[in-house]
């Protein structure tokens, strides 16, 4: 009886526990850091704008909780010894790298750009060019919070298995 018991609790555990906690972890970290975006502007800025959902920039980072979700979830799983958590440790570091750096200073580029291109004559060739996106790239402590956001989610799903 305690074996077929305990061969119950093993399969039901399978049923439920996420077949792949890497995956799963680095969607469910970018799903949720996509979700709060709208609520920390509204806390912020006092308006709501849902499309922020699925746009880029903005607290906390998506991009920053996906690869830390992944390589917190990949240490969890195959210990940090691994090559595999190399690899997503060398990936976290260089998105997150690219979302303070380079993503972030194209942004300030862009909204000077459409600052420039709305002081111009109606009359001008490119006064009526569409913005560019100037929402791009992240601050420091938006990556950081996205980061701790892909650390709790992999450490959470982790203990639930």
């Amino acid at each position: 009886m305690a074996s077929a018991d305990a061969d119950a609790v093993a399969t039901l555990r399978s049923a439920v526990a996420p077949a792949n906690l890497s995956l799963i972890s680095a969607l469910l970290a970018c799903a949720i850091a996509q979700f709060l975006k709208p609520f920390t502007i509204w806390l912020k800025d006092k308006k709501w704008d849902s499309r922020k959902m699925v746009s880029s920039g903005g607290m906390p980072s998506s991009h920053s909780a996906t690869v830390t979700a992944l390589a917190t979830a990949i240490g969890l799983e195959e210990g940090v010894g691994a090559a595999s958590f190399s690899i997503a440790v060398v990936l976290a570091c260089v998105v997150m790298y690219d979302a303070t750096g380079i993503r972030l200073h194209a942004g300030r580029q862009a909204e000077l750009l459409n600052q420039i291109v709305c002081e111009l004559p109606p009359e001008h060739p490119v006064a009526n060019v569409r913005p560019l996106r100037d929402s791009l790239g992240h601050t420091p402590l938006q990556v950081v919070a996205g980061a701790l956001l892909g650390c709790m989610v992999a450490f959470l799903l982790k203990s639930t298995t």
